[in-house]
């Protein structure tokens, strides 16, 4: 996993939980990293999952409810870094339903290394957008944040429903019905 995935996710707990927090949840974590990240770099997924898991044992907030609010934070950080990316599109159904075939092609080429979800356009009109997300990482709940933001980015509302395909939720299917 890569770096600024860390090192976003240590700012957004210092900001939220303070400092306290982040060194609480790091020294709680048996890490490889011993919690030093660095963007570029690339460190094993298991450390952010303890770095969740124990962050929501401290904060009583579910990890799903976190990775909600991550996203929401992480969007920032791609508005901030990469306005082109997002002037390309005009319309948040446009941009989400590109995700694989422009965004994380886009992604790879900063982080050719980037281990990323797939995301499978099932059925696509104007108003409407059915999509399937796979990853063993199962964090559907950050590429739902980050679609919240994108709708909010764009001025505009949807209804967005999550159908676990798969229990441990690899694979998700998203319906998207802009408001």
């Amino acid at each position: 996993m890569k770096g600024i995935v860390f090192t976003e996710f240590l700012d957004l707990v210092e900001e939220k939980f303070g400092i306290e927090m982040v060194d609480k949840i790091i020294s709680q974590s048996t890490l490889e990293s011993e919690g030093i990240y660095t963007s570029i770099g690339t460190y094993s997924f298991s450390e952010m999952l303890q770095l969740l898991k124990h962050l929501s044992e401290n904060t009583n907030i579910s990890i799903d409810n976190l990775l909600l609010v991550y996203a929401e934070h992480f969007f920032s950080v791609i508005e901030n870094s990469y306005p082109g990316l997002l002037a390309t599109y005009k319309d948040p159904i446009e941009m989400i339903s590109s995700i694989e075939d422009h965004i994380h092609i886009e992604v790879r080429k900063i982080y050719p290394d980037a281990e990323l979800p797939t995301f499978i356009v099932e059925e696509k009109t104007e108003d409407s957008l059915v999509l399937i997300y796979k990853s063993s990482r199962a964090m559907h709940h950050f590429g739902l944040g980050l679609m919240n933001k994108t709708f909010e980015h764009f001025n505009s509302t949807a209804t967005i429903v999550l159908e676990k395909i798969k229990e441990d939720g690899t694979v998700v299917k998203f319906l998207i019905n802009k408001n």
